[in-house]
């Protein structure tokens, strides 16, 4: 565990009120956005699985805010967080987790394959383990053409143990490539511990093992996370290479939408009450006078009209039909 390191977190100040604003904006339209696709969910309205994000913001946000429409991300079956943070628009996401045609996939994907290839999201995905060699591809496209743009891609503990994402480590390694891996590691793989699953202590331990840096970051707070990624998108775009992050964080609905959770105790109550990471951003911004309440009040607000206005479009949106069967199937080159 040599060249893993714990870190601590940046202070409120390195960033500017605008910065602030937007981070907490991000984070804010996802959690409004995921508390209520778990309401419509209920509903019976939308088809397929749900894999929610709430209680995660800090880590897509705080990665993400240093990215440019350029740099690309891979994501997870959990990918609405990530899209969010990524600056794809909330209502056709909606729209495709409805299954319309106005979607960001027409319909066709659904929740666990959103994507938005112009702001540089190249999906959620269903397969465990599957974004990491993606990531790589497009790492190297962006190694070889030289323009310092960098991929990013978010996987779970469970996929910490696939042989795709260790392969694409060694890989990224071998051949410096300017990716981040973050393992976003949420304490379970569906419904098994991690604390039993994973071999190591720490999955940023394996950094070791493929020659590059490995690092433990608080999920809960987003200035921690926001200063590590600084660090590894600094230095991947000038060349050298992948860094690995571990974000140690929790989900507060289950692996996926009907999960009972009866596997976590009283950990969802005592995460919701101590450790929100958005209680724990208005506290710091607004203690040390960089942001006052009512600022955040209204984009709480605002974050709650968006998602209101989302989902009333999306319900009023059609469906796909016949003549769509034979539509983006494969791609022209």
């Amino acid at each position: 565990m040599s060249d893993t390191l714990e870190h601590r977190s940046a202070e409120p100040a390195e960033l500017s009120a605008d910065q602030l604003l937007d981070a907490y904006r991000r984070m804010r339209t996802i959690r409004a956005f995921e508390d209520r696709v778990h309401e419509e969910f209920a509903t019976g309205d939308i088809p397929g699985f749900v894999h929610l994000y709430a209680g995660e913001e800090a880590s897509a946000v705080g990665i993400c805010m240093h990215l440019d429409d350029g740099d690309t991300i891979a994501s997870t079956h959990r990918g609405h967080g990530h899209c969010i943070a990524k600056g794809v628009d909330p209502k056709p996401m909606m729209a495709e987790i409805f299954g319309r045609r106005t979607g960001t996939c027409h319909g066709k994907g659904g929740s666990m394959h959103i994507a938005d290839l112009s702001k540089g999201m190249l999906g959620a995905n269903g397969i465990v383990g599957a974004g990491a060699p993606l990531a790589c591809g497009r790492a190297l496209a962006a190694k070889l053409a030289g323009n310092g743009e960098v991929c990013v891609v978010f996987f779970g503990d469970g996929a910490s143990n696939q042989g795709t994402t260790l392969e694409a480590l060694n890989l990224a390694s071998v051949w410096q490539l300017p990716v981040i891996f973050v393992a976003e590691n949420n304490g379970y793989a569906e419904t098994t511990a991690s604390s039993w699953s994973v071999a190591a202590d720490n999955i940023a331990d394996r950094a070791d093992g493929f020659g590059m840096p490995g690092v433990i970051v608080d999920g809960f707070d987003f200035f921690a996370v926001w200063e590590v990624a600084r660090e590894a998108v600094t230095r991947a775009r000038r060349g050298d290479g992948p860094t690995l992050m571990e974000v140690k964080l929790t989900r507060y609905y289950g692996h996926f939408e009907g999960d009972q959770q009866t596997y976590r105790g009283d950990e969802v109550e005592r995460a919701r009450r101590d450790f929100d990471c958005l209680k724990w951003f208005r506290t710091r911004v607004t203690t040390n006078g960089m942001l006052d309440a009512a600022a955040l009040d209204t984009i709480d607000a605002e974050a709650a009209a968006l998602i209101d206005d989302a989902v009333a479009e999306a319900r009023s949106a059609p469906l796909p039909g016949r003549e769509d069967l034979e539509t983006d199937v494969y791609a022209t080159y």
